[in-house]
């Protein structure tokens, strides 16, 4: 049985997702969404599916499961439609910036029995995973420590900055989902710090593009997460996993991992430049586990509660640098 599969969205990421589709034959693109026909059209001919209406997908029997990557905003409106339609749904972090409107659009998934997937897709990058594994294993026994650094190339552009709901809840929530992911234990306070050292213009903007915090859980488990809008070297990506017996690292990625030796000294290739190239097994690894899940009629993770879940963070996050505290996370 082949999972038909309709795309709403065709921009940046919906590309990404319509070449993990394509790549795996047990799914097919049948349909394509955009506000803007001709970006539809292009996706479309690419892997043959037909340009179509929210409301013809919305009405088409035929389509399994829809893939959201159109602008937050649109997010908790597009899942509850879909939802209702009785049509499986991944879509792309966050549900909403809002943390309530994220909890009514999940009461109402619930109430119809709705099946939706987030799209945080560091949790399928091989070399993440492979830390998760070893935890898993008990290499390194009781997770004690987690460290995240994750920093942007650059800034994005002040349009993007007005909509985006804020560093926490548009780059740091890939952070708490992972800092969620690794240290198998909720998160209980939040200690943020953040400052504008990039772009004053972000400032002007209410947002920040600098942060650092500092995760707690009951058992007193921590994670330190750092990020930055400007990593003049690359897309920065790292993350190490303090335990009792040792600790397990995945370091930067790099399209070739060479090093070359001379009298001048050792070298190796630039970072990845960014998420695009960065994250393109983690991108095409979720949809498969999207389709397998499907397919097997097993729980779609990461699920809606954990988008919830890593949102009221970002809000805590917020209130932190507010307040110049450690806050208590309301789930």
């Amino acid at each position: 049985m082949v999972t038909r599969l309709a795309l709403l969205g065709a921009g940046r990421i919906g590309k990404v997702h319509a070449r993990a589709i394509a790549e795996d034959k047990r799914a097919k693109l049948v349909a394509v969404a955009d506000a803007f026909p001709e970006a539809a059209r292009v996706i479309a001919e690419a892997s043959g599916a037909a340009v179509k209406t929210i409301d013809e997908i919305e009405a088409d029997r035929d389509i399994d499961a829809v893939i959201i990557c159109t602008p937050t905003n649109t997010h908790a409106d597009l899942i509850e439609r879909f939802a209702r339609a009785g049509k499986a749904i991944f879509c792309e972090k966050p549900i909403d910036l809002d943390v309530n409107r994220a909890r009514a659009c999940l009461e109402t998934v619930r109430a119809v029995g709705g099946k939706v997937m987030l799209g945080f897709n560091r949790r399928f990058d091989p070399h993440f995973q492979a830390v998760r594994r070893e935890i898993d294993q008990g290499t390194i026994g009781k997770v004690e420590m987690v460290t995240i650094t994750s920093r942007d190339p650059g800034a994005p552009p002040a349009d993007y900055i007005k909509v985006s709901g804020g560093i926490f809840r548009d780059m740091t929530i890939h952070d708490f989902d992972m800092a969620r992911f690794l240290l198998g234990e909720e998160i209980d306070t939040v200690m943020a710090f953040a400052s504008v050292l990039v772009d004053p213009k972000i400032g002007e903007l209410g947002d920040y593009d600098s942060a650092s915090l500092i995760l707690t859980t009951k058992s007193g488990r921590q994670a330190i997460i750092s990020n930055s809008r400007r990593a003049t070297y690359g897309y920065d990506q790292r993350i190490e996993v303090h335990g009792s017996l040792g600790a397990v690292s995945a370091e930067n990625q790099r399209p070739v991992s060479i090093e070359v030796a001379t009298k001048d000294g050792y070298t190796r290739p630039p970072l990845h430049d960014f998420f695009m190239t960065r994250y393109t097994a983690a991108y095409a690894a979720e949809i498969s586990a999207f389709i397998d899940s499907l397919e097997k009629g097993t729980p779609l993770s990461p699920s809606a509660e954990d988008g919830l879940i890593a949102l009221a963070l970002a809000d805590a996050a917020l209130k932190s640098v507010a307040l110049k505290a450690a806050v208590k996370v309301v789930y």
